[in-house]
């Protein structure tokens, strides 16, 4: 190890693919102190075997545009590099055997469109145009992506790898990670087999398959799972078109591409096989596992009915290999919230080579700026908790998560493995009452109340949901007495210590420095003025807040928050709470007669304000009782310790009877949300979103000291904001609203919804999404335009709303003398 220096910046673990491509991109940034740690040799671990598909169309707008960039990169690698990449475009058509395939397809057509993509939905005639020789028969349409094409894996490595060193970094075969070394909460060095410490600042973890061991040695969780992952290489086909496009059959779960005059047939295996990446064969290079014809046979079957010529044709290769797969089978990027300094970049679902462009440039950005040039929260790592990287979860989940790659991606799906992990206090109560639970942030919580067990039994539509009378009932009974959300996912925070106002002024754009017992709503931001969180701040002491934010952020803003404590060197703690409370939401216009009823304390508008926040009891029971409103009514949350849920739930059920008192679902409170234009974080607002663009500059206050975006928002205000987050209604329609739908004004590209859904109190589609405008244009002239969304091909009308379209002065949420006070 003498040709190494005992220090380095930033150290990257892993040759492959994504480890080479992150080091292409800190080239690019000019950051040349940089080692790349490879244990054995480059691309010897997955990479080596990738089936080499480029395909740069998403679901997203943002997933996309990562995706995109190797089609960009890829044609210019030579050019920059002297190093071929086998770049080749070739097309691709993306089958549909039925018609809510078809849905989907159309739906993420207008994705290509957005970002100007050549994509084009195509009917069987033109498919056996397109792809000679597949037997169409079956097939109900497809989707045609003309920048769909392929590439060598070695080449894109070597070529990568090529421009590094010329840069200076330093490429190291052969040397093995053994550990770190970490001081206060950071990562300061790695340790090599060999017993050598490279001293650094930045460790970035991309050791694919093997990541969760390496993430292990010092704890930070990495969620994926090695699995074996297989695909056969036919002998040359005489007379095969020349480029074969991209073939991806996928409702039977399998891809055909071609390769030098071959065909490669793989698939997406359900319950796929575990490997377990530390048993004997677990550190070989370039390695291969067994034939498993039974395993594979699905697959084989399929292809052979879909392209009658493979029966002709005799098999060279059958390749099984090690791939990573994570529970929710997007990649996982970015910086631990569990160790400063530790960067991951793995779990890329058999996408890496075509990700390696994207995530490496997103992650050089992310290293050197401190966050990406797009908003990555998809695919960011602090989306899961330690227990995401059990090994029993991220096995089990194996049964359907490789498989649900190609599967159909029906709107409102939940997974079914690894599922009643997480459960509050309320929840045998509620599945009693007859529940459907989903667990969309890994807690188990009711999404609506069937009336009987078809009812509970998940029936997916990519139109009218079965569930909108159940939560369309809810509602109608909650707006006329009272409704009981749970709440207890959310994340729940305690700012204690003698600077923790300090610290809450610097973090928060609102004025937190108010009176014990008052919560107020705003938002933590990063230093351009994107929104980084959006919280309730309660002031429970005269040094003590509790931050209050949703439960997919957890790790995200507990991170965020103890990071700037130690920046500042503030005298701050701040404790998760999380898990010890549960919180139950009671909501409606006889919330308050209801808790009255069981309470002596004084709930009246003149002693219990909106906005209040204090422990008062109800029953037998000692809770901390908020007022504030995620639905639009009236309405208190309920914070109690986890041992004393049920007796709560219990006591409230007992006297709800007399008051109108309804069990709601998740999907209800959305629905709400949504008619009263409530934000949504990581939907409608994020890092790359302003409180000014998201019309959220009531909870800015520009009084008050400085804050973290302070300067950033008065430099826009004065320039004035390029784009504003509206709320539309679907005129004359009730389509299945979603996300990412294109919105037209006048006829021109304008954005995209961020969010959507019904409105079970109006009866109307709704949506939110951002419209880009001139510098200083009103919102009165942005509401006289004429406005259109499409949705699966389809264009719908939409009206502009500059009101909520339920109760739209608020009379229902708090008096008229509260709100004017």
């Amino acid at each position: 190890m003498d040709s190494v220096n005992d220090s380095a910046r930033i150290v990257i673990i892993g040759g492959g693919v994504i480890g080479l491509g992150i080091a292409y991109h800190l080239a690019e940034l000019g950051m040349p102190d940089v080692v790349l740690l490879e244990r054995n040799q480059l691309t010897s671990g997955t990479s080596w075997h990738a089936a080499g598909i480029v395909g740069p169309l998403r679901a997203s707008l943002n997933l996309t545009k990562l995706a995109q960039y190797a089609t960009e990169l890829f044609p210019r690698l030579e050019e920059l590099t002297g190093q071929a990449s086998g770049y080749r475009r070739t097309g691709g058509v993306w089958l549909a055997r039925r018609p809510e395939r078809m849905d989907e397809l159309k739906r993420i057509a207008h994705m290509g469109d957005v970002c100007g993509l050549k994509v084009e939905i195509v009917d069987q005639a033109s498919i056996s145009e397109r792809v000679r020789g597949i037997v169409v028969d079956d097939i109900e349409g497809a989707l045609w992506v003309e920048e769909d094409g392929q590439a060598n894996p070695v080449d894109i490595c070597a070529a990568y790898a090529k421009r590094a060193r010329v840069a200076g970094i330093r490429i190291l075969e052969g040397v093995a990670c053994a550990g770190f070394v970490t001081k206060n909460g950071r990562v300061a060095g790695v340790k090599l087999a060999s017993g050598t410490i490279i001293d650094c600042e930045t460790v970035v973890n991309c050791a694919g398959a093997w990541a969760r061991d390496i993430g292990a040695l010092v704890g930070v969780p990495v969620p994926l799972q090695a699995v074996e992952h297989m695909y056969v290489v036919t002998e040359p086909v005489a007379g095969l078109q020349d480029p074969f496009p991209i073939v991806r059959d996928l409702d039977e779960g399998i891809y055909i591409k071609g390769d030098s005059g071959k065909l490669v047939l793989g698939g997406f295996e359900p319950n796929a096989k575990i490997f377990d990446i530390r048993g004997p064969a677990g550190s070989r290079p370039f390695l291969e596992l067994p034939e498993d014809w039974n395993q594979f046979e699905p697959f084989m079957s399929a292809g052979l009915k879909l392209l009658p010529a493979l029966s002709e044709t005799g098999i060279r290769h059958f390749m099984n290999g090690p791939e990573s797969f994570t529970p929710d089978t997007r990649p996982l990027m970015g910086e631990s919230p569990y160790l400063r300094g530790f960067y991951v970049a793995a779990g890329f679902n058999s996408t890496g080579m075509m990700s390696s462009a994207g995530a490496g440039k997103a992650m050089a950005e992310w290293i050197v700026d401190g966050e990406p040039g797009l908003d990555l929260w998809a695919l960011d790592i602090a989306r899961f908790d330690r227990s995401a990287a059990a090994r029993s979860f991220v096995g089990a989940r194996m049964e359907e998560a490789v498989a649900d790659l190609f599967r159909m991606h029906w709107p409102y799906k939940q997974a079914t493995a690894g599922r009643d992990i997480r459960r509050s206090g309320f929840h045998q109560a509620f599945a009693d009452a007859g529940a459907v639970f989903g667990a969309p942030t890994g807690w188990e919580r009711p999404l609506w109340f069937g009336q009987d067990e078809a009812g509970r039994t998940p029936n997916y539509s990519v139109g009218a949901q079965k569930w909108w009378a159940a939560a369309k009932a809810e509602v109608d009974r909650m707006s006329r007495g009272v409704g009981l959300f749970e709440l207890s996912p959310f994340t729940k925070l305690e700012v204690t210590g003698c600077d923790a106002v300090k610290l809450m002024q610097h973090l928060c754009a609102n004025d937190i420095d108010v009176a014990e017992g008052r919560a107020v709503y705003t938002q933590i931001l990063n230093p351009r003025g994107g929104i980084e969180a959006d919280v309730t701040v309660l002031r429970s002491g005269e040094d003590t807040f509790r931050v209050i934010s949703g439960a997919a952020t957890r790790q995200k803003d507990l991170a965020w928050i103890r990071h700037h404590a130690q920046d500042l060197d503030l005298n701050a703690s701040v404790f998760d709470l999380t898990s010890s409370e549960a919180v139950l939401g009671v909501m409606g216009p006889r919330s308050r007669e209801l808790l009255q009823s069981l309470t002596d304390a004084d709930l009246s508008d003149a002693a219990f304000p909106f906005s209040t926040s204090r422990r008062i009891d109800i029953g037998m029971t000692d809770v901390r009782a908020t007022r504030v409103s995620f639905v639009g009514e009236l309405g208190f949350e309920l914070y109690v310790p986890v041992e004393c849920a049920q007796h709560l739930l219990a006591t409230l059920a007992a006297a709800g009877a007399a008051h109108g008192l309804v069990f709601c679902g998740h999907y209800a409170l959305d629905g709400c949300r949504l008619e009263k234009a409530y934000r949504h974080w990581g939907h409608d607002i994020g890092p790359k979103d302003t409180p000014l663009e998201a019309g959220l500059s009531f909870a800015v206050s520009w009084k008050k000291g400085d804050f973290i975006g302070r300067e950033a928002l008065l430099a826009q205000k004065a320039e004035g904001v390029k784009r504003r987050l509206m709320h539309f209604a679907v005129v004359d329609a009730n389509p299945l609203l979603l996300h990412d739908e294109p919105i037209y004004r006048d006829g021109k590209l304008a954005g995209l919804t961020t969010s959507g859904g019904l409105g079970f109190r109006t009866d109307l589609s709704l949506c939110l999404g951002y419209i880009t405008c001139e510098p200083g244009e009103t919102a009165a002239r942005m509401q006289a335009s004429r406005y259109e969304i499409a949705v699966a091909g389809t264009r719908h009308a939409l009206r502009p709303l500059d009101r909520p379209p339920y109760d739209p002065t608020g009379a229902r949420m708090r008096p008229r003398e509260e709100r004017n006070s």
